[in-house]
This record gives structure tokens, sequence and C-alpha cells, in this order.
């Protein structure tokens, strides 16, 4: 069990959907607790808890040969398997220990896609109905299984996903053959359309077309169910970065039509790691790791600043900045926009100003209703002084802070300004502090 653990949980770190641990500590006398290295991984709850997760393959044998797999049926690696009955109690005893709280399971593509599924469901199936679990389970869902399976599937998990690894049909063609862009699309149109039926509270203002104009009208297998029991936690899928041709704006245009029109909850964004010597494959220097952080800021601002990929991207090149976040680089293209007059703008508009985070600018429009507020104010509540004071008009704000050349302001930005000291923050604002803080985790700030 220990050699299956040490080979399937390694054959999971390319998974991107929470990050691992990556570390291992035996509790020492005096000490309180420990941490275990193979397949502990974290990942956020919707309030921002912090949640570990048992992160591990069903199998790393498979069926496809994608080149830029590890476990791709042509490499010379360490194989193994579990049996249902073999993970549905490794999982309870790692629960039992309070190592986690949940788990995260994947898999390779043993045989084909329906064998493959149904002892993924019946290991799930173990954990919910013979074991009792009622911990947070995120399924991999896998393209080309049967929709009988996947209804299945989604009754008895928190989070499924179907992974679309490639940007364009073009790189799956090239690097991943057994896979095609439809077959992956079918599986999420499908999971999109059954949780949206047996989820009605968490859709009602959700406005998305009934199918995917790529997959063309479905006939989804329908059961009945009760309300808020197909995967609660909604669909997320991964995108590799960097081994592939496509540019940052084509990756994020396609992370929009997905949020649009297959309600995913998250797109995860890899860093290519070369693990495999393939001529199909780029030779990279280092994983694009600076890259994948811009394609995560640039997220954040489509999902919770009501950006679209089109303003992004405006009078500028298709990739992003590596110098400046997203939001800065909107910013500098449109300083006609600046300086925002934070005690007048509207919500919208506060939340385009760098430096403004969801949080602060709802700070800002509670705040000014008892008064004007000021440039100290504004550290008070948080903002990021050290980037909005250049695009901020607030009493207190210097005249050489606004209306500066982009290019001038672009280097006072890079080699930067004396830090700005905020307030020091009472005992007693510490626990809404925190609470805040595990918001700002989710919604991001920049």
């Amino acid at each position: 069990m220990l050699d299956k653990l040490r080979i399937l949980a390694g054959a999971a770190r390319y998974d991107v959907s929470c990050a691992s641990s990556g570390s291992s500590r035996k509790s020492a006398p005096g000490s309180l607790g420990n941490v275990a290295a193979s397949g502990i991984c974290h990942s956020w709850a919707a309030d921002g808890r912090c949640i570990s997760l048992l992160k591990v393959l069903f199998t790393n044998y498979c069926a496809y040969d994608c080149a830029y797999c590890l476990n791709r049926r042509s490499n010379d690696v360490e194989r193994a398997a579990f049996t249902p009955e073999e993970l549905a109690e490794l999982t309870i005893s790692f629960y039992r220990r309070n190592y986690i709280e949940g788990l995260f399971l994947s898999s390779g593509v043993l045989g084909n896609p329906d064998y493959t599924m149904e002892l993924l469901i019946r290991t799930v199936r173990l954990l919910r109905e013979v074991h009792k679990f009622g911990g947070y389970i995120h399924l991999k869902a896998i393209p080309g299984a049967d929709p009988d399976l996947l209804f299945e599937a989604g009754t008895l998990v928190d989070r499924m996903s179907v992974n679309l690894e490639l940007p364009s049909q073009s790189s799956l063609q090239l690097l991943a053959p057994d896979k095609s862009k439809e077959q992956i699309l079918l599986p999420m149109a499908r999971i999109r359309d059954w949780h949206r039926e047996h989820n009605p509270e968490q859709n009602r203002q959700r406005l998305l077309p009934s199918a995917s104009p790529s997959t063309g009208p479905l006939q989804p297998v329908s059961r009945p169910l009760a309300a808020g029991n197909f995967v609660p936690g909604g669909q997320s899928t991964q995108l590799i970065i960097g081994a592939t041709p496509e540019d940052d704006r084509q990756i994020l245009t396609l992370s929009e039509s997905l949020y649009q029109k297959m309600q995913l909850k998250r797109v995860y964004y890899s860093a290519y790691v070369p693990v495999n010597h393939d001529r199909r494959l780029p030779e990279l220097p280092q994983p694009p790791l600076l890259r994948e952080h811009r394609l995560y800021q640039a997220d954040w601002l489509l999902r919770f600043y009501r950006f679209s990929v089109d303003e992004l991207f405006e009078n500028g090149p298709p990739a992003l900045d590596t110098d400046f976040d997203p939001k800065i680089m909107w910013a500098l293209r449109h300083p006609e926009r600046f300086p925002v007059d934070v005690n007048r703008a509207d919500y919208e508009t506060l939340l385009r100003v760098p430096g403004l985070g969801i949080i602060s600018a709802q700070r800002i429009v509670r705040a000014r209703r008892v008064g004007r507020l000021s440039f100290d104010d504004l550290i008070k509540l948080g903002v990021v002084m050290k980037r909005a004071r250049f695009f901020i008009a607030v009493p207190g704000s210097t005249k050489s802070d606004l209306g500066l050349d982009p290019d001038l302001l672009r280097q006072r930005l890079r080699y930067g300004d004396p830090l700005l000291k905020p307030r020091q923050m009472a005992f007693t604002d510490l626990p809404e502090f925190r609470r805040e803080v595990r918001q700002e985790a989710i919604t991001g700030q920049f």
C-alpha cells in the first residue's frame, strides 16, 4: 500500500487543481501534529478555509500516449493501481488520523474510459455508502465515458473536472492524438446542464445557453434527484501553458468562453514542465511560471473584477506583460480614465483602480457615506497605496502623484517609491482582519 501510495501520489503531482504540501514532518515530544508528504495537498473552501486533501491517482496505467504526460503508455515508468477497496480504506485511515479532510481522485485510462469510470465510481460509492464518509470529494471525469456513469458520479461527489489540457484542437491532435476537443467539451456541457437542473438556487441569477455551439443540443440523462445533490461545488478544468504556441489572449479567450458557456467554477493554468523527450515538445530553459502567474491574475479580473479579454489586451500585444500585473497594464493604456475621485466614483469604476480590491472598494463605498475620505483614511481601509496613489484623486494626494505620463509612471512603479507605512493594527481588529484575509484569498486583490 505504501509503494502504491508513493507511486500514485507522485504521479498526481502535475494536476494543479490544488497545491501539494511537499513536506514530511513527524511529531516530536512536546509538539502537536505531523505532516505526511505522500499525497497530502491543500485546497480552499468557498469561505476561505484551507482544506487538506489526499491527492492521488487511482492508477497510472494509461491507454493514451499524450506527449506531455509522464504516465503515457510509451513511458517506462513504475506502474501501480489501487483497488476500490484499498483506496477507500486508505482515505478513511487518513481521515481518522486527521491527516486529511477530503479526497482528490484522478486516474489514467485503464483499458477504456467506461471501465475506468466504473472503478472510480465504485471507490466513491464505498466511501459514501459503506464508510459513511461525508467529507469533500473532487473527482476527475474521464472523457469518453458513458453519460450514465458521469451522472452517477456527479451524484456522489462535491466537484468534478474534465481536463481540457491544451487550448486548441490542433494542439490536441499534435500532442494528444487520442483526445479531441469535442470529446472533452461534451461531458463538460452535460455536467453543466445537470448541475443547472439539480441546483436551481445556484443558477437562478445566471443566464446561460442550453448547449454549447460546439456540441449542439444535448439529450441529457435525466433522473430524479434531490435539489442541490449534483456536484454542488461545480466543475473545473486545467490548461497546460507553454507546451504549444497559443498566446495569452487565445488562452484567456478560451477561459472566458468556458466560464460563460460551460459555467465552470475555475480554470487552472499549469506551466509546462518537461518530463519527456519528444520532438513534438518545445525545449524550454525553465517552466513559464511567471506567465502562469500572470494568467491567474488576468483570470481573477475576468471572474471578479468585470473585465473582458478584449479590454485586457486592447491597444496591446497578445501576451501579458512580465513586469506588471494585467490590471496595472490596463490602467497604463487608459490614462484618460485617471485619476479616479474615490469620493465620487461608482463601485465598478473603483474596481478598475490598481491597488483596490473587492473588499477595499466595498469599504470605500460604505465609509464615504459617513464623510469624505482622505489619503490617510484609504491607508486605514487597506488600500495598496503604493500602486493606487498614482491613479486616484483624494484630499491629501500631491499633484506630482496624478496625471503622470504612462512611460514615466511605468518607471516609478517598476523601480519604486518609498513604501507607505500602514497604521498599526489594534488587537481588537484581528478577528475581522482574519475574516477579510480569508475573503481576499478567494477574491484576490491587485
